[in-house]
């Protein structure tokens, strides 16, 4: 994936974060310092460990709320996860949800930053793996050491309910204490918003396949602001 040498891992962070997640970025290097990317990429970030649930019955019996309403189902979902520690829920339409996979399905690669602080950031790189997950890794892990780079989290979108409840559900693990809770979330809804709002698709377009487009300095200073600002997605959250 050449589009990756000109993305850099982050900029001067102004506090410390937690494990695998570097505090100092004073000599950050761009990643053109490395080779191959495209093809380590595709070997290795299916070699991804998962460690979320993998499938909607290993959180909720779907056999136990089917019968239930669209409210019903929603309101169990949510106060099924407001409680847990790491973890989170929303809600999508089932439309919202189908548009996901089928998308991400084909441009499975993309980024996200994690803003510390005025102008300091870190890089998250994500993958798609089918059927339905998301894993995000800190960049410069994967390109130190692309075959043990582990997610910092990851996110599901469960469409079992789309076609007869028009519902997806949507579940979040923030896997890494380098990340918190908050701003896992915040990484869940753009990457969302990547996937369903047409105009911040064209960015996963681009980066995927006319990676000569993609308008780096574009994307970070929107980002930054939709940050501050929070989300433009229509997620309900638990």
């Amino acid at each position: 994936m050449p589009i990756l040498n000109r993305i850099p891992f982050g900029r001067l962070l102004h506090k410390k974060v937690g494990t695998s997640i570097p505090a100092n970025f004073n000599n950050l290097k761009n990643i053109t310092n490395y080779k191959n990317s495209y093809n380590i990429a595709s070997r290795y970030m299916s070699g991804f460990s998962f460690a979320g649930p993998r499938t909607l019955d290993e959180i909720i019996k779907k056999d136990l709320i089917e019968e239930k309403n669209k409210a019903e189902i929603s309101d169990i979902w949510m106060t099924y996860h407001e409680d847990k520690e790491h973890v989170h829920g929303a809600i999508l339409k089932g439309e919202e949800g189908k548009m996901i996979l089928e998308r991400a399905d084909k441009m499975k690669f993309f980024i996200q930053p994690i803003f510390r602080g005025e102008t300091g950031f870190f890089m998250l790189l994500s993958q798609f793996q089918e059927p339905s997950h998301f894993l995000l890794a800190y960049l410069e892990d994967y390109k130190m050491d692309p075959n043990r780079a582990q997610p910092l989290m990851t996110f599901s979108v469960f469409n079992d309910l789309a076609e007869s409840h028009d519902l997806s559900l949507v579940r979040c693990d923030v896997i890494n204490k380098g990340i918190e809770d908050d701003e896992g979330l915040k990484v869940m809804k753009n990457m969302i918003d990547a996937y369903t709002i047409n105009a911040d698709y064209s960015r996963v377009e681009a980066f995927n396949v006319k990676p000569e487009s993609f308008d780096f300095d574009d994307f970070i200073a929107c980002l930054n602001q939709k940050w501050k600002n929070g989300s433009d997605a229509e997620v309900k959250e638990g």
